[in-house]
């Protein structure tokens, strides 16, 4: 390659080539001609014939930004040079991206052609990457300081000579509404502004900063250009002081509307007072710095005082507010101080004069400062809440009341599944009891074994008895009838269990009080009841009450207790002397499996047995008791109307003999498939033909298939996956009309009742407790098909 005329190579090399920046020599075309070490090293090669040999094209191979060459060339061509042309390129060996600033000018021949460019290049990637940082940082600044109130700034105030502002943040606009960068090219701008009323301030303001480094806070008025006038807030602090200057930081505030709001305060002070106080608030004005307190007389008033019974001091109501109050009322004061709240609002207790203790709301405002900006003077007012705060009380009391009731129809909801369940497998395991002692002989060695397991059996079923009767699935006989026989009648029995050294007193109305019950189990809660309240006092001696008594309801006492109606009701109670229940204990005492006995002691089902049981009759159990002071269960329960009388719900079956008719043909249907085994056998035990299926669809299907075949007895269960009992009955009586149906099922009620009798179901039969009552069961329904 043939060079055009130039200066010697020797010229540029000892010019240049231990210049601690990057020199070159480059054609107009954009070729690399020469390169000094240094740039040599930013392009990342070891010697300047690599990279002559490497860069074909400096505008596209060297510039990070298209089209940066061109710029370079145009200031080149026009004005003969660059200085501080600044770009980002990429270093032409390893491609890493750098930043730089060039230098460089136009070198022509005689004849005034452009023979090359000559030029300088500096690494500037460090200094790029401070000047970032330092962007990000500015602009994360003015995003912090976009977020706060009033106008931050930073300054610095030289012994001679105007300030200079650093940072003005926006808030600038709302208080003086021109830009920051009004105040940063202008600094004294902001001075103008400032009423003539305080402008010596400003000078004492300065001359203090000067003098040492000192915090300031302050408030003035400005006059806006159209002459409005405002109040701002100053406050600021010295970050850097010499004898120079001082760097300071603060922050203005717009006060206007605290301002106006304290003027008209003032005018019309002793007409708020007046109008505060025929409202029936109280009110109180106090002297904080000297802790004398204006109290009007509605508020000595309002906690029973006369006018000359309480000193007009701060500390008079502040020694009579709750103990538990005075932490909290004290932060929201502070708060208020601090500013960090516009009003001052607690709410608190005060001893009134005869020892109770008053809810009030506490409200109010500083409206005085000194000029640190400590407060001086404070207005407000106190508002009676006491009944407020009762129905608040009483509002959460029902809602806790109503999640506990949630819990336990939650809660009885699952007993009530698994008591099901288990009942089934108890109704198995006793019927094949029954079936292998008579199998084995009444003198085979297995009978002692086998009469073990059916007493443990019926141990079991005892229990699961307790459990559909917490989750109020057992059959109830609802009948009209007097509670007080019941009572005495139950008494009598618990007077021979209790043990020594407990008395039990009795108080009993004189009337009978018709209630719509079961019989046997209102004397189940009463014994239950009574069992807790000995077994609570732990074989000591001590008292046992039971009281019954008519009580009316209003409306409020009936929501309290959740659910009820107003209205009469008989009040069952057992109350001991006992050691009394904690409120932990109270919470969870309905609760079933939940006892504070020691292990194997008891099951954790009689109270709950109560409340499933009280649940089931409409009514609803109340306990009071405190640690020390014994006990009392309270049952109500909605006495009857006199058109109640005769009422029975109850699905009966008329007992008959076990033995079933021989030669009937009946179908059983079950979806447990022990229970479907051991009632098939049964029956074919008894000389009858039994088919039997595990779901409704099979036993339809079975009929469908069969039509020839005789059926005498369908029995199903109710509650089985897919097809239920009245479904299956449905499904074959469209099959087999007149064919004769019985529904088994754990919870009959009056929906299961109507849906039956819709169905042509001619019997709805509770779950039987053992295969004898089931085969005299399906005796009786046998013998009326008939």
């Amino acid at each position: 390659m043939t060079l055009p005329p130039s200066p010697s190579d020797g010229d540029f090399s000892t010019l240049f080539n231990f210049l601690p920046i990057g020199a070159y020599r480059s054609s107009p075309d954009g070729m690399m001609l020469r390169a000094n070490q240094a740039l040599v090293r930013l392009n990342g090669y070891e010697d300047e014939a690599q990279l002559l040999l490497g860069v074909k094209d400096i505008a596209t191979e060297w510039y990070v930004q298209p089209g940066r060459r061109a710029e370079f060339v145009a200031l080149l061509m026009r004005d003969g040079f660059v200085k501080g042309f600044v770009s980002e390129i990429w270093r032409h060996k390893t491609q890493d991206r750098v930043w730089i600033s060039e230098n460089a000018h136009v070198v022509r021949n005689g004849s005034g052609e452009v023979v090359f460019y000559e030029g300088t290049v500096e690494d500037i990637t460090e200094r790029m990457r401070v000047l970032e940082a330092l962007r990000q940082s500015q602009a994360q600044l003015e995003r912090i300081t976009d977020q706060m109130p009033g106008m931050v700034f930073s300054l610095y105030q030289p012994r001679e000579g105007p300030r200079r502002y650093h940072f003005v943040s926006s808030g600038v606009r709302d208080i003086y509404e021109f830009e920051p960068a009004d105040l940063l090219r202008d600094p004294m701008l902001i001075t103008r502004y400032r009423h003539p009323d305080h402008a010596h301030e400003l000078e004492l303001e300065v001359d203090a900063v000067m003098q040492a480094p000192v915090s300031l806070s302050s408030e003035f008025r400005v006059v806006m250009p159209d002459g409005r006038i405002k109040w701002v807030y100053k406050r600021s602090s010295a970050v850097e002081f010499d004898s120079e200057g001082t760097r300071r930081v603060g922050v203005l505030l717009d006060i206007t509307d605290r301002k106006e709001a304290e003027a008209a305060l003032h005018a019309s002070e002793t007409l708020w007072k007046l109008a505060l106080e025929s409202a029936g608030d109280g009110v109180w004005d106090w002297n904080i710095r000297t802790g004398e307190e204006f109290f009007s007389t509605s508020i000595k008033a309002m906690f029973g005082y006369a006018d000359d019974d309480i000193a007009n001091l701060s500390a008079e109501l502040d020694e009579r507010t709750h103990p538990d109050d005075v932490a909290q009322m004290r932060l929201d004061r502070q708060a208020h101080f601090d500013g960090l709240v516009p009003v001052y609002r607690n709410e608190h207790r005060i001893r009134c004069k005869d020892g109770r203790w008053k809810w009030v709301l506490s409200r109010g405002v500083v409206i005085a400062r000194d000029d640190n900006g400590q407060p001086l003077r404070m207005v407000g007012t106190h508002t009676d809440i006491t009944e407020l705060k009762e129905a608040e009380a009483q509002q959460h009391a029902l809602e806790v009341q109503l999640r506990e009731s949630q819990k336990m129809e939650a809660i009885g909801t699952l007993a009530g599944g698994v008591a099901h369940d288990f009942n089934n497998l108890l109704a198995a395991i006793l019927g094949n009891l029954v079936l292998a002692r008579e199998d084995v002989g009444e003198h085979h060695p297995a009978q002692e074994s086998l009469a073990e397991i059916s007493r443990a059996a019926i141990r079991a079923r005892q229990l699961v008895q307790q459990i559909l009767t917490f989750s109020r699935r057992q059959t109830q006989e609802m009948q009209r009838q007097p509670l007080k026989p019941l009572v005495e009648e139950a008494l009598g029995l618990m007077r021979s269990l209790l043990p020594a050294g407990l008395k039990l007193v009795t108080r009993l109305p004189s009337s009978s009080l018709q209630v719509l019950a079961d019989a046997t189990q209102m004397q189940q809660v009463l014994m239950n009841l009574c069992t807790n309240a000995w077994q609570s006092m732990e074989g000591g001696s001590g008292e046992i009450t039971v009281a019954l008594r008519e009580v009316r309801l209003d409306a409020s006492q009936a929501l309290q207790f959740g659910g009820l109606s107003s209205g009469a009701y008989a009040c069952l109670s057992v109350a001991d002397n006992g050691p009394g229940i904690d409120v932990e204990t109270q919470r969870r005492i309905f609760e079933p499996f939940f006892t504070t006995k020691a292990p194997g002691a008891g099951t954790g089902l009689g109270l709950a047995v109560v409340h499933g049981i009280v649940k089931a009759h409409r009514g609803v159990i109340d306990l009071h008791s405190q640690p020390g002071e014994g006990t009392r269960f309270d049952v109500y329960l909605p006495l009857a109307a006199a058109a109640d009388a005769g009422d029975v719900v109850e699905v009966t079956v008329a007992a008959a003999p076990a033995t079933l008719r021989p030669g009937k043909h009946v179908v059983y249907i079950d979806d447990y498939e022990a229970l479907v085994f051991l009632v098939g056998r049964l029956l074919r035990k008894q000389g009858h033909q039994a088919t039997t299926f595990e779901s409704g669809e099979a036993a339809v299907a079975w009929m469908r298939m069969h039509p020839e075949v005789s059926v005498d007895l369908v029995v199903s269960d109710q509650n089985m996956p897919g097809l239920s009992g009245v479904e299956t009955a449905i499904e074959l009586h469209r099959l087999r009309p007149g064919l004769k149906i019985a529904i088994i099922s754990g919870h009959v009620n009056e929906r299961l009742l109507i849906e039956a009798s819709a169905a042509g179901v001619s019997e709805v039969m509770g779950k039987q407790d053992s295969m004898d009552a089931l085969g005299e069961a399906i005796r009786g329904l046998l013998d009326s098909a008939a």
